[in-house]
């Protein structure tokens, strides 16, 4: 095929090479030109075969039923990695829409000898944080068992924990999907300093290793937030919660660079619930482009950001980092500093003050068009 117009014909490279060496370069450029015109109206072809693959998987798991469950986990058993969606989204819209003794019959009361098993994982997080209790269910309690050991989710708590109570989920149809707005800095609780503020910058020093950086930045990370930041600060003294507002906007943090001392930084003392389901909410719904990590994921890095805000051990179980949570003080703020771009719900900072009030965890998050 020396001017590609069969497409059943692979292209000669032999005598592409020959055209070139006889100095005929003027047609391998126009030969480029067409094969570059090919391709890239086969990868639009692709793109649209995508999208129609996507919506058919989608009305399948819309629609309510242990038939439509059971040709969907065909489809995907076979062609898994042909339908580009990955499993943690399908299981959202499973857990959203599906009833719960039909998703434990049919996804989870079958041999485990197909390649679906994140997606089961996916949707038992999904259900858990749902409410569905696990033991009215013998599949869903026998995963327990089976699921794989290798899945990062296998390290989250069986049960929903107290402080996971209030969850915010997106809302799906056929064609169309809509997710709550988030919330700003309520009026319950507020610790706003008085103004003007010192000026004097603290002599604190941020010494948050990279794994405990990591660990308070995973939920906007994964949220895909437009810019975020962490630090955390030893103090000299036990400090009371009422002393943190006046210390935050001194902190060497660039969250707070150039804040004076009238510009505004509100903040008010909030339950360690209120401060999972903002940091769920960022991982689970994504920042303004992106969908999120959905629920199972969502969780995950939630969780992994109150591990490091609030000082857990690295490697240390749910339930230590759920103890380490409820004994601390937590705090969320916001300011007018530069560092912020001061969109509703789209910026936000949380501070972490430790049981024995000698550790100070800050992170700021900030997402805009």
């Amino acid at each position: 095929m020396e001017d590609a117009t069969d497409d059943l014909v692979p292209l000669d490279w032999d005598q592409v090479e020959a055209r070139a060496a006889r100095g005929d370069t003027s047609h391998l450029r126009e030969l480029g030109a067409r094969l570059a015109d090919r391709r890239e109206a086969a990868a639009e072809q692709a793109r649209e075969y995508g999208r129609h693959l996507a919506h058919v998987v989608r009305v399948l798991a819309l629609t309510r039923g242990r038939d439509s469950l059971t040709q969907l986990l065909r489809l995907l058993d076979e062609k898994q990695a042909s339908t580009g969606l990955h499993p943690r989204f399908v299981a959202s819209l499973l857990a959203e829409h599906q009833e719960p003794a039909d998703l434990a019959a049919v996804v989870f009361d079958r041999p485990h000898t197909d390649r679906l098993d994140e997606l089961r994982g996916c949707l038992f997080h999904e259900l858990i944080l749902r409410g569905v209790d696990i033991d009215d269910f013998r599949p869903l309690r026998t995963w327990t068992i089976v699921r794989p050991g290798w899945s990062a989710l296998a390290w989250l708590p069986d049960q929903l924990r107290a402080m996971e109570t209030a969850v915010d989920f997106p809302g799906r149809s056929l064609r169309g999907s809509a997710r709550g707005g988030g919330s700003g800095l309520p009026t319950e609780g507020r610790m706003d300093p008085p103004t003007p503020r010192t000026s004097r910058r603290s002599a604190l020093q941020d010494v948050a290793t990279t794994a405990v950086h990591t660990s308070i930045v995973a939920a906007p990370e994964a949220g895909d937030w437009g810019n975020h930041g962490a630090w955390v600060f030893r103090l000299d003294e036990a400090i009371a919660p009422k002393r943190v507002p006046a210390l935050l906007p001194t902190l060497p943090m660039p969250c707070v660079d150039g804040l004076g001392p009238t510009a505004r930084f509100e903040i008010a003392a909030r339950p360690v619930d209120e401060i999972w389901r903002l940091l769920f909410a960022t991982a689970s719904m994504g920042g303004m482009y992106g969908e999120g990590v959905h629920g199972a994921y969502g969780r995950l890095w939630a969780w992994r950001s109150m591990a490091g805000l609030s000082g857990t051990a690295e490697g240390a179980s749910a339930e230590d980092v759920e103890r380490h949570a409820n004994q601390s003080t937590w705090f969320h703020f916001e300011a007018d500093a530069e560092w912020f771009h001061n969109d509703v719900c789209a910026d936000y900072g949380i501070a972490a003050l430790s049981p024995d009030r000698r550790r100070l965890a800050v992170l700021a998050a900030t997402d805009t068009d």
